[in-house]
C-alpha cells in the first residue's frame, strides 16, 4: 500500500456508499475493462457527483491482492476540502480583506504543500485548485506544508474562470495572474483592496483562457539566467508582496 499513504476505500458498493455519504474522495481509480449493472452504476454516480477518475490497469491493483477490491479505489482526502463561497462568506462576515490564492495546474504535491505552508504564514483566507489537474491533499502534501493544510481552507472548484468572474463582478475582488508575459511589476498594483493572485504551473503556466479574465497581469523580474522561478517560490513573492502592503497601510 506503500502508493497510497491517505486512507482508501475498496470495492464498488463501499465506493458507491462513501459518494452517497458525501465523503470527502480525492479520486476513484477503475480497473480497466470492468463491466457489469453494478459498475456502471458507480461509473454513473461518480460522473454525477463530478469525482475525478482514472481507468488503471490491472497490474495497478496487485498491491492489494488481500483486498475485496473488484477492481475499485477510491483515495479519502485526509483533511476535507471547502465550499468557495462558504469560505469567502465567512471572510466578509468577519469584516477582513479578501485575500484568495489561486493555483491553476500545479501538480508537483511538494510545491502545493509549500504553497500552502506560506500562505497560512501570509494569512491567505482560501487556496483554489480545480478539480482535475492539481495536486491533492495527500500526505505527502500535509507534510511539506508544516500541518498548514489543516488551518488554511483549500477549496476545490470544477471551473476557474467562473470563480474569477465571481470575484471580480459579485465579490468586487482584484484577480491578478502572475506571469512572464505580463509588462507591469507585481509592486506597481495596489494589493491593499480584496485580492487574489493566479498562479500557474512551471512547465505550462497560466492557462491563457484563464488569463483572459483577469483583471490585470504582473511579473516578477528576474536578473538571472534561468526564465522563471519555482512556483512555491513565486508565490511566496507575491503573497508576502500583499502582506508588506498592508502592514504599509496600517502604521
Amino acid at each position: 500500500m506503500a502508493k497510497y499513504k491517505q486512507e482508501c476505500i475498496f470495492g464498488i458498493r463501499a465506493v458507491m456508499e462513501a459518494i452517497q455519504q458525501e465523503k470527502e474522495i480525492d479520486k476513484v481509480m477503475l480497473r480497466q475493462g470492468s463491466r457489469g449493472d453494478l459498475f456502471q452504476q458507480l461509473f454513473t454516480l461518480i460522473r454525477q457527483r463530478e469525482i475525478p477518475f482514472q481507468f488503471v490497469p490491472e497490474e495497478a491493483f496487485k498491491a492489494f491482492a488481500d483486498r475485496n477490491h473488484q477492481g475499485v479505489l477510491a483515495e479519502i482526502a485526509p483533511v476535507p476540502y471547502r465550499d468557495f463561497e462558504e469560505v469567502l462568506d465567512e471572510v466578509e462576515m468577519k469584516g477582513r480583506v479578501p485575500f484568495v490564492l489561486i493555483l491553476d495546474r500545479v501538480t508537483d504535491v511538494r510545491n502545493f504543500g509549500a504553497i500552502v505552508r506560506s500562505a497560512e504564514c501570509a494569512g491567505v483566507d482560501a487556496v483554489v485548485i480545480p478539480n482535475r489537474n492539481s495536486a491533492k491533499i495527500s500526505s505527502d502534501a500535509l507534510k511539506t506544508s508544516a500541518g498548514a493544510l489543516y488551518h488554511v481552507p483549500v477549496c476545490r472548484v470544477q471551473n476557474l474562470k467562473k470563480v474569477v468572474r465571481e470575484l471580480k463582478f459579485q465579490r468586487g475582488v482584484r484577480v491578478y495572474a502572475a506571469t512572464e508575459k505580463a509588462e507591469k511589476c507585481y509592486t506597481a498594483v495596489d494589493l491593499t483592496v480584496p485580492v487574489a493572485v493566479v498562479l500557474g504551473s512551471e512547465d505550462k503556466g497560466i492557462d491563457e483562457e484563464l488569463l483572459n479574465v483577469v483583471t490585470d497581469r504582473v511579473k516578477i523580474p528576474q536578473r538571472g539566467q534561468i526564465d522563471s522561478l519555482n512556483v512555491s517560490a513565486a508565490a511566496a513573492v507575491m503573497m508576502f508582496e500583499v502582506v508588506r502592503q498592508r502592514m504599509a497601510m496600517e502604521k
